[in-house]
């Protein structure tokens, strides 16, 4: 414990009031021995990174026990692949810093729970560069994450329906199997679509 306090900056007592508050696992025993090792010290720069960004260590216990609940990475993209999405990988410090003082362990268990996340050690990994680089815009634009994921849960309804009418329409009618030549038909069709939707609800809200 000593020598993990001492890699760390802190002190013992620190490590152990930790320990006693669940923010860290506890150590591999052999015999009266104590045994901490990479993934301890990666845990209290955590904590430390998030004390500084203003969290409190409830809400970093309520955090972790999120985290450690979050599926693994090949469980998580095992379920989406293959994509076209560049996955990201952020320490929670990074997290903090893309969803300024808006990563709840609320918001942290629903990104979790939607697949938008999930854990590779001490790693958090975003399974879309795009979509983590539109909702925090979304986000510093003064929008809640709670009201983005809650969006982006419909969004991903819709999604599955729209992907679901291309692929059925397509194979009912063409008998074809592969959907390499699908995929850009299917998304020029929706963002033009989705373009001139906005086109019509836009003003509408402006004059309103």
């Amino acid at each position: 414990m000593e020598e993990l306090a001492e890699a760390a900056g802190i002190t013992a007592r620190t490590v152990r009031f930790y320990r006693e508050r669940g923010l860290i696992p506890p150590p591999r025993r052999e015999g009266r021995i104590a045994w901490y090792d990479e993934h301890h010290l990666a845990r209290l720069r955590t904590i430390a990174g998030l004390l500084e960004r203003g969290h409190t260590l409830t809400g970093i216990a309520d955090l972790a026990a999120a985290f450690d609940s979050g599926h693994d990475v090949r469980e998580a993209l095992g379920l989406v692949e293959p994509t076209e999405e560049t996955p990201v990988r952020l320490s929670p410090e990074e997290l903090a810093d893309y969803f300024e003082g808006e990563v709840t362990a609320e918001n942290l268990a629903t990104a979790l729970d939607l697949g938008y996340l999930a854990v590779e050690g001490d790693e958090i990994v975003h399974i879309s560069r795009r979509l983590l680089d539109a909702s925090s815009a979304v986000v510093r634009e003064g929008v809640p994450l709670a009201t983005v994921l809650a969006a982006s849960r419909l969004v991903r309804e819709h999604a599955d329906a729209l992907a679901a009418l291309f692929t059925s329409t397509f194979q009912d009618h063409t008998g074809e199997t592969d959907m390499a030549k699908l995929r850009p038909l299917a998304k020029s069709v929706v963002e033009a679509e989705l373009s001139m939707a906005l086109d019509r609800h836009l003003p509408a809200r402006r004059d309103a």
